[in-house]
């Protein structure tokens, strides 16, 4: 089994334990979700950037509702268009990731959330100058929100 691997720095770059958490839930639910989040944890990326988040485009889930269900027991399988994931980091320990998966419970609108929880490393700059890369954005074709 090959070792596990730990944290680690490179020229430009750490590698830091964070847990990458991952959600699903209807597209309408994500505002209201990543406000909850962003209550307990600034999502930072660095000092730069924070509410960092990635959404999936919708897709289709599939469920069945069974004894007990807020729904009330069914045979047949369901299908839920407009389902989105959620990926976010946190650097907090358990105890914020505790907290956020008790928020996303609180103001989700499914009776089981699907929450997953993975503890991984993630990259972070040491923001050294590189404003003359000639592969970054502002070197390029220039912000995308503006359109460029």
């Amino acid at each position: 089994m090959p070792a596990k691997i730990t944290e680690f720095e490179t020229k430009s770059m750490s590698m830091r334990r964070v847990h990458l958490m991952e959600l699903q839930a209807p597209a309408e639910d994500v505002e209201r979700i990543m406000a909850a989040v962003a209550r307990i944890d600034p999502l930072a990326m660095g000092t730069t950037y924070d509410n960092n988040a990635f959404q999936t485009a919708p897709g289709v889930e599939r469920y069945r509702p069974r004894d007990g269900a807020a729904a009330g027991k069914e045979e047949a399988v369901r299908e839920r268009p407009g389902v989105v994931a959620l990926f976010f980091e946190t650097s907090g320990g358990q105890d914020v990731a505790a907290e956020i998966v008790e928020a996303v419970y609180q103001v989700h609108s499914y009776q089981e959330p699907v929450i997953r929880i993975t503890e991984c490393l993630s990259s972070r700059t040491k923001g050294l100058d590189d404003s003359d890369n000639p592969h970054r954005w502002w070197n390029t074709t220039g912000d995308w929100k503006n359109g460029a």
